[in-house]
């Protein structure tokens, strides 16, 4: 654990249920056969985090499947996913009571997504001083990442986390956390669907941002590109112009919450009443998090 003021945990509540609905069987049910695998691997993963790093508080953040401003600013974002899993839609409606139980705060947006959230509860967090834990499966909040801001990248699966700060990301792409935008709609996501750049990859995208500082400058500079790129930022600037909004977290006000430990207890009560008798019984006879 690092040196320094307990940090925040903050969780992508949607990117965190996804990953663990599909990394453990939905053979594991409630007493009415109801899956709950989301809920238990999710819970799991978060307790661990929490044993390892003692947050000061964890927010569980959650918010709508697509931004409305993103949206309207490419009708193509994230058109092409796949209807939530019908094992899944009982699992997200009950998170929630077990989160909460557990003395985790949870916070929803109606408009914006979870990740608009994550990255407002990390500046304000560093903005006071302190420092914040993103834990999350999605590789656009690396934007986030600076010296009092770690991303808990989560891994295939709920395999554990790739700290990342700053330097990772630079190792990662190339470019800084500030740039990680601009990388996007020059390279495309395609879990987002967004196209990016006509025949621009991840190498040429961040070659451009090192030498020229910003996909605007980029653009501006296309005549001393070669021909094929230089042709894909001239023809394509308003609408890489706009990935790029696409890409970039909007930010929300938030407040900081006060100080506030993992309630064992709770959560013991709130996973028997759930059918998660398992987990119940592990969080009874924990004395500390540390003991799970």
């Amino acid at each position: 654990m690092a040196d320094g003021p307990a940090p925040l945990l903050v969780v992508d509540a949607p990117s965190l249920l996804y990953r663990a609905f599909f990394a453990l069987p939905d053979s594991i049910t409630d007493g009415d056969g109801t899956p709950v695998n989301a809920l238990l691997g999710a819970t799991n993963a978060i307790l661990r985090v929490v044993a390892d790093h003692e947050p000061r508080a964890v927010v569980i953040c959650d918010g709508a499947e697509a931004a409305h401003y993103r949206v309207e600013r490419y009708p193509g974002y994230h058109a092409a996913r796949p209807p939530v899993p019908d094992g899944l839609v009982p699992q997200l409606a009950r998170a929630d009571r077990l989160f909460s139980a557990l003395g985790w705060l949870t916070d929803r947006h109606d408009t914006l997504e979870a990740d608009d959230l994550l990255g407002s509860y990390a500046r304000a967090e560093s903005a006071a001083g302190g420092r914040a834990l993103l834990m999350t499966g999605d590789r656009d909040l690396y934007q986030c990442a600076t010296d009092a801001v770690t991303v808990l990248y989560l891994k295939t699966g709920v395999k554990g986390f790739e700290e990342t700060g700053p330097a990772q990301v630079e190792a990662r792409y190339g470019i800084p956390p500030a740039l990680v935008p601009d990388f996007i709609a020059l390279r495309g996501d395609q879990s987002d669907g967004l196209p990016g750049a006509r025949g621009i990859g991840e190498k040429t995208a961040a070659d451009l941002l090192r030498r020229h500082g910003s996909l605007d400058a980029a653009i501006a500079a296309a005549d001393g590109e070669r021909p094929r790129v230089a042709a894909a930022l001239r023809d394509q600037a308003d609408e890489l112009r706009g990935f790029l909004d696409v890409a970039t977290l909007r930010p929300v006000d938030v407040t900081r919450p006060p100080d506030r430990e993992t309630d064992l207890a709770g959560g013991a009560e709130a996973a028997a009443a759930l059918g998660m008798n398992r987990l119940a019984r592990r969080l009874r006879a924990a004395e500390s998090v540390s003991d799970l």
